[in-house]
């Protein structure tokens, strides 16, 4: 099919899909045919998701409702797609939490469970799909990094961190598999009006935006792609222009207002990554 080469039908499996970007990119691979398994914490908005999906699309849609936090969650959803007989064509890894705040104030265990969700299940599901792409010689995978993988980021510094990660091992996968038929690529929004970042402001991207994003992505050759013409032009800047240190310090200013904005509020959920 145009968007990722595959004959249908084909199933994509995105993480992260109940809200937010995870909800955009499956409304636009089920746009093309694709059916899809859609996983994420909460169950009862993944099956109000899966039901609208079905309708509008008329693709089948299997729910796995699954915290990718926990250490056997790989196991756990390989487990789910045998009992269902699905074999996965597509991997979006879009599934992320995020915490801003001085490293020093944080929660040990919160701090843990953001890596968890953001680096190891990436790294974790990518490692549990790829072989067999690799035998069958078609696939995809798409891993959702973000604008904080391009330099430090004080007062978001695991987000950050964890982002940088995804983002440096997407793109050594895409040097392996790049003459196998799987296309591998990170994709990098900047803030996003999701759940996880209900603060967003005007002018900030759309999930749809990144959805669409993605799709141009898995069109391409290159190993990573970053959302928007304004974002690009700022992952280029922060990591190829400016020092280390200046970079440091104009994303720590950043992160340190949204850390103060966000000192008042409630947690909130994790959801699509941003």
């Amino acid at each position: 099919m145009e968007i990722t080469g595959l004959p249908l039908p084909a199933t994509a499996l995105v993480t992260g899909a109940a809200t937010g970007i995870g909800a955009a990119i499956a409304d636009r691979l089920a746009r093309h045919g694709l059916d899809l398994v859609l996983v994420a914490r909460d169950a009862v908005r993944l099956e109000s998701a899966a039901r609208r999906l079905r309708a509008e699309h008329g693709v089948e849609v299997l729910v796995v409702p699954l915290d990718l936090a926990l250490p056997d969650a790989p196991a756990r959803l390989s487990g789910a797609l045998a009992e269902a007989g699905r074999t996965v064509d597509v991997l979006v890894n879009n599934a992320g939490a995020a915490a801003v705040g001085a490293v020093a104030d944080a929660d040990p265990a919160r701090t843990g469970e953001l890596i968890d969700v953001n680096a190891r299940a990436v790294a974790a599901l990518t490692a549990l799909f790829l072989p067999a792409m690799v035998d069958r010689g078609r696939g995809a995978i798409v891993n959702v990094a973000s604008t904080a993988a391009y330099s430090p980021a004080p007062y978001n510094a695991a987000y950050g961190a964890s982002k940088a990660f995804v983002l440096s091992f997407t793109q050594a996968v895409w040097e392996e598999t790049r003459d196998t038929g799987v296309r591998v690529v990170a994709v990098s929004p900047g803030p996003v009006r999701t759940p996880m970042n209900p603060r967003a402001g005007r002018g900030k991207r759309r999930p749809e935006q990144v959805a669409d994003t993605v799709l141009a992505a898995l069109r391409s050759r290159r190993p990573a792609l970053v959302d928007g013409r304004v974002n690009t032009v700022q992952a280029f800047v922060f990591s190829r222009l400016l020092p280390v240190r200046a970079a440091t310090r104009v994303a720590g200013a950043f992160f340190r207002k949204s850390a103060s904005r966000a000192a008042s509020a409630a947690p909130g959920e994790r959801a699509g990554s941003a």
